[in-house]
């Protein structure tokens, strides 16, 4: 994958973790500017997540031959085990350590749904939150996958249109109906699809490379970005999607100038893992550094912030590769085509 589109990934999960540990530590009070950029702009790092993901899934997919089973069991392979793990740690925390994630609720239906990818209310009753919080946007990763691997049913040119078509009509159709959640009809949805745009583009045309338009467009991107305060419904799509879609963009056409960075790379490889683990992390921090020691908060999250690094580096190496290798080692590998897409 091209480095510039890993150090988007990278940043945009620690953009979360800032927006986290506002949530953690101050309930998203904030005191001064930057604390309250990171409470009402820090989730625009998974507006950026899912255009990524939309653009990563149609490149990757390039010239391979792969069914649908064979797509949603790759797919599986590489999101599922660390997701579980980590689910798992939330729940155990949960039940035999409730005060150190006060906010938080188990039921075990609420745990079966959530490994299901099924969007439930949390058993807390803050909303269609599984019992790892952060893994609400799993929920629409898995319906945007569901979706592609079928869309690898039709003749290659129908493919992006039934694409199209399918996740529009659940969002504005199917998503009303009591046979599939409400959640799904957030626009947000949409997001996947302008990664699918830029994926489709780039495959066929390339994109310009250059180093100051592709600045400009990031300077304008990120003032549209913290233009908005936690926009909702459609209003989000063109506030924070489009701007986010224009990122990617920007950081594609500079892929030259940031070279082999090995920095990036690995930070962008650790990005799921960090997205997943860091509120565990911060929950933690939280109860056993501020609480019971009672230091500042800022000095726990200056310990909390190499920890989560460390650990999103072991996870990525022994949970998200190292098992994943081996679970799709069982997997009838993709045929390669020379067809185009």
């Amino acid at each position: 994958m091209l480095v510039s589109v890993q150090a988007l990934r990278a940043l945009a999960a620690w953009i979360v973790v800032f927006h986290h540990f506002m949530q953690v530590f101050f309930g998203f009070q904030a005191d001064n500017w930057v604390e309250y950029l990171l409470s009402t702009r820090g989730q625009v790092g998974v507006d950026i997540f899912f255009v990524i993901s939309g653009f990563v899934i149609t490149v990757s997919t390039r010239g391979k031959r792969l069914s649908m089973p064979q797509f949603l069991l790759q797919r599986c392979a590489r999101i599922v085990p660390a997701y579980w793990l980590y689910t798992a740690i939330t729940a155990l925390v949960i039940v035999f350590t409730s005060d150190v994630m006060p906010e938080y609720g188990f039921s075990v239906i609420g745990l079966i749904k959530s490994l299901l990818f099924i969007p439930a209310e949390n058993p807390a009753g803050y909303g269609y939150y599984p019992i790892l919080p952060v893994g609400w946007t799993l929920n629409f990763e898995m319906l945007f996958y569901l979706v592609f691997a079928a869309s690898l049913l039709l003749a290659r040119p129908w493919r992006l249109w039934g694409l199209v078509i399918a996740i529009v009509a659940i969002n504005t159709l199917f998503a009303r109906q009591p046979f599939i959640s409400s959640f799904y009809s957030d626009p947000i949805i949409f997001e996947f699809l302008l990664g699918v745009g830029i994926g489709v583009y780039y495959a066929r045309h390339g994109l310009p490379t250059g180093r100051v338009w592709p600045l400009l467009l990031i300077g304008l991107s990120v003032a549209t970005l913290l233009s908005f305060d936690d926009p909702a419904g459609t209003l989000r799509f063109f506030a924070w999607g489009l701007p986010s879609a224009l990122l990617v963009i920007a950081c594609i056409a500079l892929e030259p100038h940031i070279g082999d960075n090995r920095v990036f790379k690995r930070m962008g490889d650790w990005s799921y893992s960090t997205y997943l683990l860091h509120v565990i992390v911060l929950w933690c921090g939280n109860y056993l550094l501020t609480q019971r020691l009672g230091l500042g908060p800022y000095l726990t999250l200056a310990i909390c912030l190499p920890l989560i690094a460390l650990l999103s580096w072991i996870s990525f190496e022994l949970v998200e590769k190292r098992l994943s290798r081996r679970i799709k080692r069982w997997l009838p590998p993709p045929r390669a085509t020379t067809a185009s897409a």
